[in-house]
C-alpha cells in the first residue's frame, strides 16, 4: 500500500500518475473511489485529483456519495445504489440511469440519464464519499484511495462546514454507521493509496 501526504507540493500530481497508470477493470470509464471518514477531506482530494487529470487532457468528473445516500441512515444502502445505478451499467456497457437524493424533500428525485457528461465517452469518474470504496463495489473500482486525517482535525473540519448546524444532530449516528460499514470490510486495508490529509 502506497502512502502520500498532502504536505507534499506534488501530492496531487503523484496521485494522478498512480491513477492513470492503473489498468481499467471494466468498460471505458476508469473508476476511482475516494473513501474515508467524515471530515477527512475526501471532497478536497477528489476535486484536486479531477483538476490535475483535466489539466492533462483526461476527461474527469466527480460524483459525490451525498447524492446517493437515502437520508441520514442510508450509508450502507448508498453503496448498493452506486453499484446498481452507476458502476454496474458502466462496466456492462448499459445505459446509466440514476437518481439524486433531495435532502430538503427527503426523497429521490427524477431519473437522471447517463454518467456526468464529462466522462460519457471515457475518462475517469472520481466517486467521493463514505461508502464509495466498500466491498460492495470493490470489483468495479479501478483505484481505491483512502483519505486519512487525525480525529481532532476531522472534528475541526466538520465544525467549520457551512452546513455544520444541519449536520451536528446526526454526527454520532453517522459515525456509528461508518464504524459498522468499515468493520465488515475495511477499505483502508484494500486501498491502493492512503492520502494523509493532515
Amino acid at each position: 500500500m502506497e502512502k502520500v501526504s498532502t504536505d507534499r507540493d506534488d501530492w496531487a500530481v503523484w496521485t494522478a500518475d498512480l491513477v492513470t497508470g492503473a489498468p481499467r477493470r471494466e468498460g471505458s470509464v476508469r473508476i476511482v473511489a475516494v473513501e474515508g471518514r467524515s471530515g477527512s477531506g475526501k471532497s478536497t482530494v477528489a476535486e484536486r485529483l479531477r483538476a490535475v487529470l483535466v489539466a492533462r487532457g483526461e476527461p474527469a468528473a466527480v460524483l459525490t456519495m451525498e447524492d446517493l445516500y437515502p437520508g441520514w441512515a442510508g450509508l450502507s444502502q448508498a453503496s448498493e445504489l452506486l453499484r446498481e445505478w452507476i458502476l454496474l451499467p458502466l462496466a456492462e456497457g448499459r445505459p446509466v440511469v440514476w437518481r439524486r437524493y433531495d435532502w430538503e424533500r427527503g426523497g429521490f428525485g427524477p431519473p437522471i440519464p447517463g454518467p456526468p457528461e464529462e466522462v460519457a465517452g471515457g475518462g475517469t469518474l472520481v466517486v467521493e464519499g463514505c461508502g464509495s470504496g466498500t466491498g460492495v463495489v470493490g470489483d468495479l473500482v479501478d483505484v481505491l484511495l483512502w483519505v486519512e486525517a487525525p480525529t481532532s482535525e476531522r472534528e475541526r473540519r466538520l465544525a467549520a462546514r457551512e452546513d455544520s448546524d444541519l449536520y451536528a444532530p446526526y454526527r454520532g449516528m453517522w459515525a456509528r454507521q461508518e464504524e459498522d460499514v468499515y468493520a465488515v470490510d475495511p477499505p483502508r486495508d484494500r486501498a491502493d493509496l492512503v492520502v494523509l490529509n493532515l
